[in-house]
Order: structure tokens, then C-alpha cells, then sequence
């Protein structure tokens, strides 16, 4: 398949603008993905193979208040990935707080709590280096939709930002007349140089709503510069791919996870995710540009440059979940500049990040129509060639876990109670009975995503095997949504074992220079299975970093540990047994004193319901 190109959305604006972001300090994590490309690879190397065995806890910091330990537990399920910057490690709570630690110790430097009960978004915030007219900052993008600016030396609000340090990003125009609409943030923003770029998260359904505009702010000032209009109005190329009058309004096509920067170009890379409601397509048939697409856009105008459909038309809720990694191919003599997009199907594009075409190539195939008469399935659907899809995605009953005779009893009793059926590849879910739908509405890739090693060409991701069981139905009122029968997620809760043969989780290495599979292992065990039994893979939200030394630290699984991998081979180095499940993506850091640490918040909790209570930010390092 070839992406379509479209002339450019919106004009250039005269924007101020500093020199080029420079890369990262080595021992600093000053970006969620290290740096705005998300690589995720830090240069630190004083933690080898050789010696990671020794790793060992360093110091812990508790988000939980002081006087709420030991009473009944409060939810403080976690995703977030702190930063650091010079020594300084800087870590937001669901609860609100943002606390300064220094790095070696764990000694709080300075804490603060967001106004009016808000909290950072769910994955952490972004820092600014400042230029010679603005001092540095902490950009805080909120639950409650809007942008701080914080001092990172005192915890101050910065005047110069919007009304006094805070910019409220629910305008009239994103709001999209629908009054009270759901609007906020789930992941912090990218950055180019002092322009902010970022996403937002709306509501799943009902299909009207705040509206996924992608905006431009400035670093300095809090102004919103530009705007790209995920759903196109009417004389905007796209606006053709929505039935008529079907886009008014329309919430959703927004971007929830992670956007990516290439600097040097000032391209940012938006993952696109579905329309609402994203089970059901007759109010809004057609290709729904620019829903599922990883779209280029001019990051200092939000001038429209390329983009790539990877779900026509969703009706499975498979929105583009991993963050866009920059990557460079070596292919037929020649480096080629790419980036990496990725599905809740584990459907991986690698795409030429200047022009959008695929690397490798991308065929459309048919899939299955949809069982409602009203409803005008997409009949094909793009598949790379290669690499192959990294997670299951249809179920057979003959594929029923026998891992137990207990678990399998209980697995088939709830089949059977609810009268639930197999599915297949892009197979729409059902309307008369409920369907075993693969990958489960978690995805088989989650916002965790994956990381990149310059050095092998290797790109680490974790991927799930989750199934869900749902059916879509029409309400009273006339509206299609979907119920869940019994358990959602395909498994025997009592025991956590999943339905069906494992594997139930794993890690991957794709040699991204051919497009193959270098290595695969499962990824977690099972601890209630006999010994030589539990090496099944586990459930897992949470995603991988890299360092120089060739480790790969990861923690995600539902197992509660947390892991050092070789990174050329995918040999599990270190384990750490840990209170509560870490569902974060950690860092690595060097404090002032020259020690390197790694980091991780560990809550339990999250879309996994994993044993929660936790409430640690947990760091290592060599004795």
C-alpha cells in the first residue's frame, strides 16, 4: 500500500524560535523517551553485563502522604516515568504532588501540589532547557487539560507562562460545542526547540465530544501557535473520507501516547488513535482520515506534511499505541532516516520518516465484513510484510490452556456461560453471542512501546497476549456499544492464568535493518505454576530502556519483577523481586556524585489489575 499525500492543512505562521534542541547530557533523562526521537537509549555504561548481577536497591521515595501509610490504602495506581537533570530526579503522583529528590540520595529537595486537585498526566511531564530569554522549566500537562510551567530549581509556577504559569487548553475549539466535554492529558508533550507539541485524551464514547487537535505552544509565553485538525472541515483534503455530516462533532481521532520530534528536520510525529464510538462505524462510513495514522506534521507550524493509515476505518479500537521511534535503516548500501509505527494489533510499519513510504513492504489483504447490515466494514486492511505481527490476534477453542486441569475447567465454564465463540484476524465483533477478540482491548502493543539500540539496529519491545470477551448490541435508544459478559479480560481470575496456550507475554528484538525477528522470549512467569512450569510470559503495561552497555531494564509485568536483559541476546541478567508490579517505563541516570542509577515506579494496579497499594519509586544501583 501507498500512502496518500495531501497538500498542507494549514499555512506557516512566523513563529519565535530557538537553535536546535541539543541532545541529551549522558547522565541526564530529561524527556519521557530519553529524548524527544524516544529512543529510549542512554548512553551510560558504568552498569554492564558483566556487573549488573550486583545491582541492588539504592533508595526508595513513597508517594503515598506520610499519613495516609498504614491507614486504608489510597489509589495511587502509576504509569509515570520520572526525569533528571543534572543530578535532580523530578517525579509527579496520581495525587497530585511533584516532588525535586536528589538523585543519590533520594533527599527531597522541594515538593509542591498542583491546584484545584489536579495531577500531572498519567505518564510524567517534559522538561525545557530554557534559552537566553526564558529560564528552564518543567511543562506539566494535566489531567484536567492544562499546561504548567514550573521552576525546576524552587517548584514555582512561572509567571511569563500563560496566567501566572498555567495555560488552560480547553478552548471553545477543541471543546467543539459539546458543553462539559471530556478533555485532558494522559501523556506528557513533545517539545522542538521552545514549541510545546501536544496531544490530548477525550472521552471513548459517547461519538460526540472535545475534538483530538494536535497544538503548537509556546515554551515562553504559553500562547498556542498552531492547531492541526485531526478530523479535516469541510474544504480540507480528508474531509472527503468521512460520509457526510458524520465528522461534525466527532470526538476521538486524538493522541493519547507519546509524540515524537525530529529536530533537525522540525517534523513531529503524531500517533493518531481511533473515532469514537471505536467499535462502531455506520454513523461514519468510510476511511476516517486521520484516524489510526501515524501523520507528519511541520512541528513550529502544524503545517500538514504526510501521513499513513494503519486502520482503515477502526471498528476494533486498534489505535496506533507505541510512541513513533526514530530510528535510521541500513538497507541496500545506503542509511535510511525512519520511524516506527506501531497498532494495538502489533502490526509493525517501518516508514522513510521525510516521505511516509514503507521500507518494507505493505500489502492490503481482505478481512471479514462487519454482521451489521448499516455498517460498511473496510475490506482490506494494510499487513507489513515484514516484520511478521508480534502478538496473536484470533482464537480458536482447540488453543484452550491446559496449563492446569483446574484453570482449564474454569476457562471453558466461562465460555460456556456465556456462550463465547472464537474469532479471526480483523473479524468484527459479533452481535449475537460474544466473541474470544484478539488482542484484547488493552492491545497486543500498549503505550508502553519499544526501544531502540543504534548500535545492533535492534528495536526491544514487550507485547501482550490478553484476550477480551465482548458483543456488540443496540440499546434501547438505538445506539451500538458493547457489553462484556462475565470476566472482560480471557482468563481465570482466581488464578490469573490466562485461557489460552501460552505464550502470554513477550519480548522481542526486531533486527530493524532486515525486518526480522532476532530474538524472542517469553516475557514473565507464572509463580503459581509447579517449577519448570512458570516460564509461560506474562500480562505486562510498562515499557523497555537501553544503555550503552548493552542492557535492556524493563519492569511490566504482572509478576512483580524487575529485569535486566542482554540486549544482543535477550538473556534475563538480573531479577528484582519487587513489593507491587512496576506498569512504568523506568530511566537511567548519573547522579552528582558519578554513581549510574535506574529508576522505576512500582504500584501495581493499572488496565491489568494487577495487586495494587503500592506507592514506590524504586532505584538501584551497583553496591
Amino acid at each position: 500500500m501507498k500512502p496518500v499525500f495531501f497538500a498542507p492543512l494549514l499555512a506557516a505562521a512566523c513563529l519565535p524560535w530557538t537553535a536546535l534542541a541539543a541532545e541529551p547530557a549522558p547522565g541526564d533523562w530529561p524527556s519521557y523517551g530519553y529524548d524527544v526521537a524516544a529512543t529510549r537509549y542512554s548512553p551510560l555504561s558504568q552498569i554492564t553485563p558483566a556487573n549488573v548481577s550486583k545491582l541492588a536497591l539504592a533508595w526508595r521515595h513513597h508517594m503515598r502522604p506520610p499519613a495516609a501509610r498504614g491507614a486504608a490504602p489510597v489509589n495511587l495506581v502509576s504509569e509515570t516515568t520520572p526525569l533528571a537533570i543534572d543530578g535532580v530526579v523530578y517525579l509527579s503522583s496520581p495525587l497530585g504532588a511533584v516532588w525535586a529528590l536528589d538523585g543519590d540520595s533520594g533527599r527531597q529537595i522541594w515538593s509542591i501540589q498542583l491546584p484545584d486537585g489536579d495531577a500531572a498526566a498519567s505518564r510524567g511531564f517534559q522538561y525545557w532547557a530554557g534559552d537566553r530569554t526564558a529560564p528552564a522549566r518543567l511543562i506539566i500537562a494535566t489531567r484536567m487539560g492544562r499546561i504548567l510551567a514550573v521552576s525546576p530549581q524552587t517548584g514555582d509556577l512561572i509567571p511569563s507562562f500563560g496566567q501566572a504559569g498555567v495555560v488552560d487548553m480547553k478552548t471553545p475549539d477543541v471543546l467543539n460545542g459539546v458543553a462539559n466535554a471530556s478533555y485532558g492529558f494522559s501523556s506528557p508533550p513533545a517539545m522542538d526547540g521552545s514549541i510545546i507539541v501536544t496531544g490530548s485524551r477525550v472521552q471513548e464514547s459517547p461519538a460526540r465530544g472535545a475534538a483530538g487537535d494536535i497544538r503548537g505552544v509556546d515554551a515562553r509565553t504559553g500562547k498556542i501557535l498552531w492547531s492541526f485538525r485531526t478530523i479535516p472541515r469541510a474544504g480540507e483534503p480528508g474531509f472527503e473520507t468521512w460520509e457526510p455530516g458524520s465528522s461534525e462533532q466527532r470526538s476521538g481521532v486524538n493522541v493519547w501516547g507519546q509524540i515524537s520530534v525530529d529536530t533537525r528536520r522540525h517534523i513531529a510525529y503524531l500517533p493518531v488513535g481511533a473515532p469514537t464510538y471505536d467499535r462502531y462505524g455506520a454513523d461514519r462510513k468510510g476511511m476516517n482520515l486521520f484516524s489510526d495514522s501515524l501523520v507528519a506534521v511541520d512541528s513550529r507550524t502544524g503545517k500538514y506534511l504526510w501521513h499513513f493509515q494503519l486502520t482503515h476505518h477502526d471498528i476494533w479500537d486498534l489505535d496506533v499505541t507505541a510512541t513513533p521511534t526514530l530510528i535510521d535503516v541500513r538497507k541496500n548500501g545506503r542509511t535510511i532516516p525512519a520511524v516506527i509505527a506501531i497498532n494495538k494489533a502489533a502490526l509493525v510499519f517501518i516508514l522513510d520518516r521525510v516521505t511516509g513510504k514503507p521500507i518494507y513492504d505493505v500489502e492490503e489483504r481482505p478481512v471479514p465484513p462487519s454482521p451489521i447490515k448499516e455498517e460498511q466494514a473496510w475490506p482490506t486492511q494494510p499487513f507489513p510484510v515484514k516484520p511478521p505481527q508480534l502478538t496473536r490476534s484470533s482464537f480458536e477453542m482447540s488453543e484452550l490452556a491446559t496449563v492446569t486441569p483446574e484453570a482449564t475447567k474454569a476457562c471453558q465454564a466461562m465460555i460456556d456461560s456465556v456462550g463465547a465463540r472464537g474469532s479471526q484476524t480483523y473479524g468484527p465483533l459479533a452481535i449475537d453471542y460474544p466473541t474470544i477478540h484478539f488482542p484484547g482491548s488493552g492491545g497486543g502493543v500498549e503505550w508502553g512501546s519499544g526501544a531502540y539500540d543504534p548500535k545492533s539496529g535492534y528495536y526491544i519491545i514487550n507485547t501482550n497476549n490478553l484476550g477480551t470477551i465482548e458483543q456488540l448490541v443496540q440499546r434501547a435508544n438505538g445506539v451500538w456499544g458493547t457489553v462484556v459478559p462475565g470476566d472482560n479480560w480471557f482468563m481465570d481470575r482466581a488464578s490469573r492464568l490466562l485461557c489460552q496456550k501460552p505464550p502470554w507475554g513477550n519480548l522481542t528484538a526486531i533486527d530493524l535493518n532486515t525486518g526480522e525477528i532476532a530474538w524472542r522470549r517469553n516475557f514473565g512467569v507464572t509463580d503459581s505454576l509447579p517449577a519448570g512450569q512458570q516460564d509461560t510470559g506474562r500480562p505486562n503495561v510498562g515499557g523497555p530502556i537501553l544503555t550503552a552497555s548493552g542492557l535492556t531494564f524493563i519492569g511490566a509485568t504482572d509478576d512483580a519483577r524487575f529485569r535486566a536483559f542482554d540486549t544482543r541476546t535477550g538473556k534475563e541478567l538480573w531479577t528484582y523481586r519487587l513489593d507491587h508490579s512496576a506498569h512504568a517505563t523506568p530511566i537511567t541516570y548519573r547522579g552528582k556524585s558519578g554513581r549510574q542509577y535506574v529508576a522505576v515506579v512500582a504500584t501495581g494496579g493499572t488496565l491489568l489489575r494487577s495487586p495494587g497499594g503500592g506507592d514506590s519509586l524504586m532505584v538501584f544501583a551497583l553496591p
